[in-house]
């Protein structure tokens, strides 16, 4: 129980910050014809931001099943990879349903809070998975119904909640380990990359996330490999 509630309290933060971009996809998905239970809906069962805010537009327009498989593997194929790193670190009780749950409910923050742990126990990842996926079903149903009173002042301040609450989980870790920040820089170099070199730009948002991530790790991990691990 213990660490059911660390993870809870772990879990404030980023349920705040899904809180405030699902409210954002409520609005959003109201507006491409959806019905609040069915944004509510599409919110509780996938769990992915980006995802979900391509996936409602591309349903906008009927018949188009395969460009939406495609976007959708491309923009998350990176939760593959994070769920695969931090099953190194998972409690030998955390195994059967449990990773089923784990797959569900990875997300970036989540994954960025749960890879700190020295053992990631199958109660500490449930505290930390439930204010988030409570905050997400929750703004996206807040969005969908009351999305039309607020000012766009106010939603486009919303839209910039996530990266903050982001910056917050990684600069504590950034202060004590020099790795992670030289991690940061080269993956921050490579997204500006995707973002202004032409060739690349044309990569889609969820390759060039895994290839930033991936390939930057992998430089450290060459650079500054981890001395005294476990073999």
């Amino acid at each position: 129980m213990t660490n059911y509630k660390r993870g809870l309290l772990a879990g404030i933060p980023i349920a705040l910050g899904y809180l405030s971009v699902s409210f954002t996809f409520g609005i959003i998905a109201i507006s491409y014809g959806l019905t609040w239970w069915e944004a509510t809906l599409i919110s509780m069962t996938t769990v992915t931001s980006a995802g979900q805010f391509s996936g409602v537009q591309t349903m906008r327009f009927p018949g188009l099943w395969l460009d939406m498989l495609i976007s959708q593997l491309t923009i998350n194929v990176r939760y593959s990879f994070m769920s695969i790193a931090l099953s190194q670190k998972l409690d030998r009780k955390f195994r059967g349903i449990w990773r089923w749950i784990l797959g569900f409910t990875i997300t970036d923050e989540i994954f960025a809070v749960a890879i700190s742990e020295d053992r990631v126990t199958r109660s500490f990842f449930a505290g930390l998975s439930t204010l988030p996926y409570i905050g997400w079903a929750l703004g996206t149903l807040l969005g969908a119904l009351l999305g039309n009173v607020l000012p766009a002042s106010i939603l486009s301040a919303l839209g910039l909640a996530l990266y903050g609450m982001f910056v917050a989980i990684v600069v504590p870790v950034m202060k004590t380990e020099r790795p992670v920040i030289l991690v940061v820089i080269i993956a921050a170099c490579l997204s500006i990359a995707f973002t202004y070199i032409p060739v690349l730009s044309k990569v889609s948002s969820g390759i060039a996330i895994s290839i930033c991530a991936i390939l930057s790790s992998t430089i450290i991990a060459l650079i500054k490999p981890v001395e005294g691990g476990e073999a």
